[in-house]
Formats: structure tokens, C-alpha cells, sequence
């Protein structure tokens, strides 16, 4: 077994310790952050306090003293994410849309004494006869945590993650907060977004954000956005005279269908999805949609543009689950537009995996929700230190065309591949200049002493 990767000193990161000097912590906050954004970064194996507690080799603490740093109320009063969110829009050179996807996101907890918690219920299972041995067993329900994510993505593709937690009506009360749905989450992010007033900014989410509360946001703020209708959704009309949308689907042959071809690598949306250079070329096939677009007035809604989209081609009998019907209120947009708008909805589903896969943001185990509140922002803290360090060498005029495409196409997977590299060559820099002197030689000694625990070191 391989052991685990780690870093001598804090010196070896200086463009980390750079970034988190922004934060507006004091240095003892800023060292315990940096022990968790480099163990997100380059932990193997399952993400942990433990990991992060020896992280830096000459320096280990106590896992305890790390999670009881997580729960301390005092070092969260402010975001401390803000201004790193600010320094990274700052260096977006590019105009364009700004898109801002929103979903939420679910991670299992076991325990019963795991704050903030609720159940899922069980998911359906194949009926069991009567008097059947396995008929006798317990049923474990699935406790989570929720968490309403947002990613703002700039035209250049830079990927800016921010959230709100889900907190059940019985912890609201317990510790005096307001209980905010995913919905009413979702506003609150899109009503503070550190955009200026005049950036064009499109908001899409799935059917769960369709909802009034959400498209107010958006309105007040002038923003453009585009989800899946809701099931229940009418046209405008006099009472008993409102048809479903769903409606529609009855005449599907009817309809005068458009064909729309899309290609994820070209066209004006490329740069928001940075694909593989495996996924790009003549060979890629285009996805077709077969679509209709209509502009009505929707009860409860107003005058919006309703788009009936398939990839089923010569449907004679249209179910919703054969066609997805989305809203949008601009209604000037072009059919293909707004297809592939939706289409990138898609992003946010990606981020959670590389969130929970490559990072390990689901690997906690915290009995108070408020160290797993300082989890969560630290590992948002971890994503916008590695969009800063692919930003920053996307705009190194002294790179290659190469390379510097390498760096455009890479997402969190590549970015930590990257980081990882470099802090191997520094630290083998480290320890050359160290051991051309006696001293340098000793001072190495004991920083490696000092990662061994004082009852296993051996007696000099």
C-alpha cells in the first residue's frame, strides 16, 4: 500500500497560502484551512480529519483539535469565501452570459445522534410473500444531509460553487434559524450574487426550482431563466378553461417539429463545458432534438416561451416521458438557444460528482452540523483555489498555445493531478537546498522528526 501524499512544510504551497491570506483570517485559522484544502487536493484514499490532521509533516496536530476547529462558531460569522469568489470574477476577462445552475444535493449520514438529519424513506422493493424468512427484518430508513448548491460558470468557463445546507424545522428551532425550503434557497442565492447589475445572467435548475419564488428572484434582478415545466402547470384562461400543457402532446403529429443538431464542443456554449480533447472533433456525433416552440401565456407565470423537445424521432403517441416541456421568460430567444442553454444544466451533476469523487466531500462523519457546515465551505474554498490556479495560468502569456489549452479543458480531477506535480517538485527542491549544508541537513532531520509521533521516535 502507498502512503498517503504529504507535504513537509506549509512553504511548499506559497500560491495556497497566497489565496487564503485573502479570507480576512487570523494566521492559526488560515494554517487549519490550508491542513484541509490540501487534503481535499491530494488525499488517497478516503478524505478524512485524520488525513487532514497530518497533512503537513513537520506540523501534525490531533484530529480532535481539528473537528472541534470545524464546530467553533466564532471563525464562520462571516463568509470567508466572498472575497475569494470576488477575486476570481475580477480576472474573468471574457464577456459573454454568466450561467447560474441550481440543484441540490443529498449525503448519506449514519447515527443517530448526527444533527440536522432526515429520512429519504426506503426505496421501493419487489413485494416479499408472506411468512418468507426475510420478511422479519428490520428497516433501516437512510438519513441525509441537503445541501442547495449553486454554479455560477463565466464565459470563459471558470466555475464559481457556492450553497446553502437544508435545515430541518426541528433544528431551526432548536437553535433560533429560519427554515428556508431548496426553493426559497435557491432565490436567496440568485438575489446575491456578486455580479454587477448589468451582467447577463441565465438560471437554470430542474423542475424542483420551478417555482414562483425562484422567478421572482430572477426578475427582480433581470435575470433570464429557463426549467422544466411543472406537471401541473395551465395555460392562461377563464376558469374551467385551462388546459394543461401537457395537452399539447395529444396532437403531437400535428405539430410542425423543427430539427435541431447540437454539438457539445463548438458553437457559442464550448468554452462553459470544458470537455476532454477526447470528446472533441469531427467524429463526436451531434445529438438531434425534434422540437416545437411556442409563445403563450401560462397561469401563474405570464407571457413565457414553452418549448416541447424530443430525441425520439417519429413519435405517433407523445408521453411526458417521452418529451420535456421547458419555460422560459425570454421569449426572444432561438429555439436552439434555449435547447442548448438547458443542456448545459447538465454541469451542475458533474460538479457533484467530481465534489464527492475526487475531493471526497461526502467522506465526513461529524456529529455536529456546524463542523459540517465549515466541511462543506472548505471544500468550496478548495474548488475556488483550483479555478484560481487554472486561471491564472490560462492568462501566463509566456505558455504555449499547448498549454495553456491543457489548462482550459481541465476540470477538478486534472487541476489536482496538476497541483500534485508541483508540490512534488518543490518539495524535492526543498530538500536538495537543504542538504548541500550540515544545517539545512539537521533542520530537515527534525522537521521529519517532528511527524512521528514523540512516543514511537526513536532516542538520538
Amino acid at each position: 500500500m502507498k502512503a498517503p501524499p504529504m507535504v513537509i512544510v506549509s512553504e511548499v504551497a506559497p500560491r495556497l497560502k497566497s489565496f487564503l491570506s485573502h479570507c480576512d483570517l487570523k494566521p492559526l485559522a488560515r494554517l487549519m484551512m490550508m491542513r484541509i484544502v490540501l487534503a481535499f487536493i491530494m488525499h488517497r484514499g478516503r478524505m478524512s480529519c485524520s488525513a487532514a490532521a497530518g497533512m503537513i509533516a513537520s506540523e501534525p496536530i490531533h484530529r480532535g483539535e481539528l473537528t472541534r476547529f470545524l464546530a467553533r462558531p466564532r471563525w464562520q460569522r462571516h463568509d470567508f469565501n466572498e472575497p475569494l469568489m470576488r477575486m476570481l470574477l475580477a480576472k474573468e476577462k471574457k464577456r459573454g452570459k454568466f450561467l447560474f445552475i441550481i440543484d441540490a444535493t443529498l449525503v448519506s449520514q449514519a447515527g443517530k445522534k448526527t444533527k440536522n438529519t432526515f429520512s429519504t424513506g426506503n426505496r421501493t422493493r419487489r413485494k416479499i410473500k408472506k411468512g418468507f424468512r426475510y420478511n422479519n427484518k428490520k428497516v433501516v430508513r437512510k438519513n441525509v444531509h441537503s445541501f442547495t448548491f449553486g454554479l455560477l460558470i463565466t464565459p470563459s468557463g471558470i466555475r464559481i460553487p457556492m450553497q446553502i445546507p437544508n435545515l430541518t424545522k426541528e433544528y431551526c428551532v432548536e437553535h433560533g434559524l429560519k427554515h428556508l425550503t431548496t426553493a426559497q434557497a435557491a432565490a436567496q442565492m440568485i438575489r446575491t450574487l456578486p455580479l454587477d447589475d448589468d451582467a447577463e445572467v441565465v438560471v437554470l435548475g430542474d423542475t424542483a426550482f420551478e417555482s414562483s419564488v425562484v422567478e421572482e428572484a430572477c426578475e427582480e434582478k433581470g435575470y433570464t431563466w429557463v426549467f422544466p415545466a411543472n406537471p401541473e402547470r395551465v395555460y392562461e384562461g377563464a376558469t374551467g378553461q385551462r388546459p394543461k400543457l401537457r395537452s399539447r402532446l395529444k396532437d403531437w403529429t400535428s405539430l410542425s417539429l423543427k430539427t435541431i443538431r447540437l454539438r457539445a464542443s463548438t458553437g457559442r456554449y464550448a468554452d462553459y463545458r470544458r470537455l476532454s480533447k477526447w470528446r472533441v472533433g469531427p467524429k463526436m456525433k451531434p445529438r438531434v432534438y425534434y422540437a416545437y416552440q411556442e409563445k403563450r401565456a401560462v397561469r401563474r407565470v405570464g407571457d413565457v416561451q414553452i418549448v416541447f423537445s424530443t430525441m425520439k424521432p417519429d413519435l405517433e403517441k407523445a408521453t411526458p416521458d417521452d418529451v420535456k416541456i421547458l419555460l422560459t421568460n425570454a421569449v426572444h430567444l432561438s429555439l436552439t438557444e434555449v435547447l442548448e442553454l438547458y443542456s448545459l444544466r447538465w454541469q451542475i451533476e458533474l460538479f457533484f460528482k467530481e465534489l464527492k469523487s475526487t475531493l471526497g466531500f461526502s467522506q465526513y462523519s461529524f456529529i455536529d452540523f456546524r463542523a459540517v457546515q465549515a466541511w462543506v465551505n472548505l471544500a468550496i474554498t478548495t474548488v475556488l483555489y483550483l479555478e484560481d490556479e487554472r486561471i491564472t495560468h490560462m492568462l501566463d502569456r509566456r505558455l504555449s498555445k499547448e498549454r495553456r489549452e491543457w489548462w482550459q479543458r481541465q476540470r477538478l480531477h486534472g487541476l489536482c493531478h496538476a497541483f500534485r506535480q508541483e508540490a512534488e517538485r518543490t518539495q524535492l527542491k526543498y530538500i536538495e537546498k537543504r542538504t548541500k549544508t550540515s544545517g539545512g541537513l539537521k533542520k530537515l532531520q527534525r522537521l521529519l522528526a517532528a511527524s512521528i509521533p514523540q512516543e514511537y521516535r526513536t532516542p538520538t
